[in-house]
């Protein structure tokens, strides 16, 4: 099934917190940079359309779903960060509130649906992760050189 539906921005990645479900450890204990500004310019520039578009070629998600992650604002709650601990790439999908219904949703929703959404934002996170990674991978990033040589010194 395809989607039609005006794609949204990439996620606001700025001013985030600690990822969720994140633990450091001993070793990285004081490496706080997720590189979150380094990867929503490769999200803005191309990384987020390419992703987006491949995965609404292959979602579940029917527009009226579709309008309730946008009016939850889950698009844009999808983080994507460095981790310091495994030296890779990692994403975090939003969980759909618990007070969704005291929201601003402007349609209805059943316990199906909601399953859906959470199914499909996991795979539009794990479809955007993939086209990071091939963006990485084509700019010869790794944790050494992210901030330094490809975007300017930030203070570290």
């Amino acid at each position: 099934m395809s989607l039609d539906i005006a794609m949204p921005d990439p996620p606001d990645l700025s001013n985030r917190g600690m990822p969720r479900d994140f633990e450091w450890d001993d070793d990285t204990l004081g490496s706080e940079d997720f590189y979150r500004e380094d990867l929503e310019d490769l999200l803005q520039s191309g990384a987020w359309r390419e992703g987006f578009n491949e995965w609404e070629e292959y979602t579940d998600l029917d527009e009226t779903q579709a309008q309730a992650v946008r009016d939850l604002g889950l698009f844009h709650a999808i983080d994507f960060y460095w981790d310091p601990t495994e030296d890779r790439l990692r994403f975090d999908v939003p969980e759909i509130p618990d007070d969704w219904q005291e929201q601003d949703v402007s349609v209805s929703l059943d316990s199906d649906d909601l399953a859906t959404i959470d199914t499909a934002l996991t795979d539009l996170a794990r479809t955007v992760y993939e086209v990071l990674e091939d963006y990485i991978e084509r700019e010869g990033i790794d944790n050494d050189d992210w901030a330094e040589d490809r975007y300017g010194s930030r203070g570290e």
